[in-house]
């Protein structure tokens, strides 16, 4: 296992200042994402896939993951909505494109939301046949589409979350603090590890998405072992953030991630 840094976690940096910090903290790896100052222009993913990937080489760091978001925000062209699949398709031809021109490993999606007039059922059924015309498509590319369950989506839990796994085959995007500020123990979600594509770590407890690292319930030795344990090699990208989302605004991003990092060392040895 190894570290990444998420763009989105430094809102006034540009790609090229995030890319920086994660060579001077000695990380080296970098998720890319649509989001603030660092963020890719999506119009340009769609449009000339290859051309977006080709900024992405002078980097100097690796890109482990790229966060893909289907229309505006999280309802737009979100997966649990009737009629978008055939655009959803046509779109992940070309983000999986730009993916395996810029050599991302994998590319996380979210599952959707319940939509006016839907049930989480209905969600959940509409979500599932998304993802499985999706999985279709990513299995003529090299980068893994993989999903993120999340606050607000109707993925609230882990077993609506293996229920989604068992259904189509997807990998995650596994970020223990969805699941954590809702009230799940960490042995709740553990069952998940196996299924993770990628990892988003952060501190949290029930409540609260993000919390500052000593006053967070999550145990990342555990953690850590674990996703070992469930022979997880991937990257595990420090995603302390600095945003209007969930009241995740307090916390001193940079300190949060050096201390993310320095717990990541220290049980590795």
């Amino acid at each position: 296992m190894k570290l990444s840094l998420t763009s989105w976690s430094f809102p006034a940096c540009s790609l090229q200042e995030c890319a920086a910090i994660s060579r001077a903290l000695g990380i080296g790896a970098l998720d890319v994402g649509l989001f603030y100052r660092a963020g890719l222009n999506k119009s340009e993913i769609l449009a000339d896939p290859k051309a977006a990937a080709e900024p992405l080489r002078s980097l100097g760091v690796s890109i482990p993951n790229y966060y893909h978001q289907f229309g505006a925000g999280i309802s737009g062209q979100n997966l649990s909505l009737p009629g978008t699949i055939s655009q959803n398709i046509k779109d992940i031809e070309s983000v999986l494109t730009f993916a395996d021109a810029a050599n991302i490993a994998s590319v996380f999606i979210l599952p959707g939301i319940i939509n006016p007039g839907q049930s989480r059922d209905h969600a959940a059924q509409q979500a599932s046949e998304s993802i499985k015309a999706l999985l279709e498509v990513a299995s003529h590319y090299s980068a893994r589409l993989c999903v993120e369950p999340h606050v607000q989506s109707w993925a609230e839990s882990p077993a609506l979350t293996q229920r989604l796994i068992d259904q189509t085959g997807i990998g995650l995007a596994l970020d223990y603090s969805h699941f954590t500020c809702l009230g799940y123990r960490q042995d709740e979600i553990d069952p998940l590890a196996k299924h993770a594509t990628h990892v988003h770590l952060r501190q949290a407890k029930m409540g609260a998405l993000q919390a500052k690292f000593a006053q967070g319930t999550l145990n990342f030795p555990a953690m850590f072992a674990t996703l070992r344990d469930a022979n997880y090699q991937g990257h595990l990208a420090l995603e302390a953030v600095h945003q209007d989302y969930m009241n995740t605004l307090t916390e001193d991003v940079l300190t949060e991630t050096i201390l993310m990092r320095d717990c990541f060392h220290n049980w590795k040895g």
